[in-house]
């Protein structure tokens, strides 16, 4: 401003600012940029003697940018009352100004002044009307707009699709593309961008490749004008969500800039597409760029290393990050945290994070409920159960498959059966079809097989593999072959391939000394090409993971690993 005080001075003596075009040169950086002042830039506007329509407009258009939308509705509204002229950009920085409210009325008296002043027509202004009433979920409206429009550009239609996406109408919003596709209107990266939110939120992979596909046939990435960071950030947002994330990844490592936001879409995706080495890989070269993880990056991090059992880095973030106040503790991190000690073995840290929480939601006694039952802790469980009734929140399905497995676990089958009718008896919840795997689960370790089968038999849904899995795994435990047969042939209805399946069977078998039996189930997995699945374990050492498969012998350091254990087992005999 100090630069451009002097620039105006000069100016002044030379009579260049009693001219229109610089002195709104002038006039719109102080108004516009980053480094001007609206208050400085409206007592140049006071000295101007006839200010034009784009003064007027960089005023509005100014106050609006710097979070004083009262103002530049005042600077329209003396434009109206003075009969100054207007154009299309009046009335779509005033509609900007509105959408700084909390209501939509304010912009539709600015609409209803687009009427009376004959702008209705105009596509700039129909645009602005579009995204306006989008921004306050007004869908009805924006959608009148847009159908009663003459003329659609790519800015009409993406307008109107993304508002659909925006709003969670995914159904809406790619019924638009289809007809913006058969017409002559090209959708661009941002039209793209909104399509993909709305396949994603209707969790329709086929469709979702159908939408690269066409991203790929009309070059829509690589005809972007300006590959900013938030258009490509959102495409690879939008590829990690449908599962593609070798298009993510492509795209991501393509982006001339990152930022936060990128990397955590990145790390996201990863995450939750069930690779968690690679989230933290990615998260790990964030951090050597240069960059701060913000709550959002920090929580797929967690969720990572829960994962993959990565306690060292969990405890790192835990104390780096949040315990050092780096990054504002709230309850999202606090169930991140919750759940990543629970699944790192570590039930004890997890109870310390939740007890400490001074205020939690539903998933904070979830997260608990389920760790304590994951552990064995079926008591513990139970017992905050019973708080989280007295606490004033309502448990839902997640809450109760919690509950059941802890009562599985324990062997607690009166508990459980109770637990099991008061979903739906005094919550109003049905149960699903993990909660009758629980209830299978709870039988069989009871050593009630019929039970078990006949819930299973009589479930309103149809049995999936965790179910049928469960009583097979229960017909072993007590040996009884003929309902291990006969469970066995539905799990292998379901997946021919899996070879544990095979295992189970010929263990069943071997248990009952029905050796040809056992037998045949191996040459079964030899006709049928089924090889098991050997046995794995993951390590951490000082950051990184070393996974060891049963019988292999290729890793690196395989020969002095086993001359270390020869040595420990030696060690042990004496």
């Amino acid at each position: 401003m100090r630069q451009l005080k002097q620039c105006q001075a000069h100016m002044t003596r030379t009579g260049l600012m009693a001219h229109t075009f610089p002195a709104s040169r002038v006039l719109a950086f102080c108004a516009l940029s980053d480094a001007g002042d609206v208050t400085y830039a409206r007592s140049l506007f006071a000295q101007v003697e006839n200010p034009n329509t784009y003064m007027w407009n960089t005023m509005i258009r100014g106050y609006s940018k710097a979070r004083m939308p009262s103002s530049g509705l005042i600077f329209f509204c003396r434009m109206i009352s003075g009969r100054v002229e207007v154009d299309g950009r009046s009335f779509v920085f005033a509609l900007k100004a509105c959408e700084k409210f909390e209501g939509v009325v304010v912009g539709k008296f600015i609409h209803c002044r687009i009427w009376k002043m004959g702008f209705d027509g105009d596509l700039l202004v129909r645009n602005g009307l579009i995204h306006f009433y989008s921004i306050f979920s007004c869908l009805d409206l924006a959608r009148r707009v847009f159908d009663e429009s003459p003329v659609r550009d790519v800015f009409t239609w993406t307008s109107m699709i993304d508002g659909y996406a925006a709003h969670g109408c995914p159904n809406e919003a790619l019924q638009l593309l289809d007809l913006m596709l058969s017409g002559d209107v090209k959708p661009n990266e941002v039209t793209m961008i909104a399509a993909l939110s709305g396949c994603s939120q209707k969790k329709d992979l086929n469709l979702g490749r159908k939408l690269h596909e066409l991203i790929r046939k009309e070059n829509v990435f690589d005809s972007m004008k300006s590959r900013d960071v938030f258009s490509m950030t959102s495409m690879v947002n939008g590829y990690a969500k449908f599962g593609e994330l070798e298009n993510a990844r492509m795209l991501f490592d393509k982006m001339p800039e990152k930022n936060v936001v990128s990397w955590s879409a990145m790390i996201a995706g990863y995450s939750q597409n069930g690779q968690p080495k690679e989230a933290l890989e990615v998260f790990v070269n964030m951090r050597e760029a240069g960059l701060i993880p913000v709550e959002n990056t920090l929580v797929c991090v967690l969720s990572a290393c829960g994962q993959l059992g990565c306690l060292e880095v969990g405890c790192w973030i835990h104390n780096e990050y949040i315990l050092s106040k780096k990054i504002q503790f709230s309850v999202i991190l606090g169930n991140a945290l919750i759940d990543m000690y629970a699944k790192c073995g570590c039930i004890d840290a997890a109870a310390a994070v939740f007890e400490k929480m001074t205020e939690k939601d539903l998933v904070s006694w979830n997260s608990m409920i389920t760790g304590f039952a994951a552990h064995g802790h079926a008591e513990e469980a139970l017992e905050l159960f019973h708080h989280l009734e007295s606490t004033g929140f309502r448990p839902d399905k997640v809450t109760f498959l919690g509950v059941l497995s802890a009562c599985s676990h324990a062997g607690l089958l009166s508990d459980g059966q109770e637990y099991f009718k008061d979903m739906e008896r005094e919550f109003g919840i049905a149960p699903q079809i993990e909660h009758y795997a629980c209830m299978v689960d709870l039988y069989g370790r009871n050593g009630l097989l019929k039970e078990a089968y006949e819930l299973i038999t009589t479930m309103p849904m149809v049995p999936n593999e965790a179910t049928w899995g469960a009583l097979l795994s229960a017909c072993r435990t007590y040996g009884n072959v003929k309902l291990g047969r006969a469970v066995a042939d539905k799990l292998l209805e379901l997946n021919p391939e899996d070879s544990g399946i095979y295992s189970l069977m010929a263990s069943i078998f071997a248990r009952g000394k029905e050796w040809s039996n056992m037998r045949m189930v191996k040459s079964m997995m030899r006709e049928r090409s089924v090889r098991k699945t050997p046995g794995h374990s993951l390590i951490e050492v000082e950051g990184k993971f070393h996974e060891f498969l049963a019988a292999d012998g290729s890793y690196l350091q395989s020969e002095e690993i086993c001359l270390i254990l020869n040595h420990i087992s030696l060690l042990s005999s004496w």
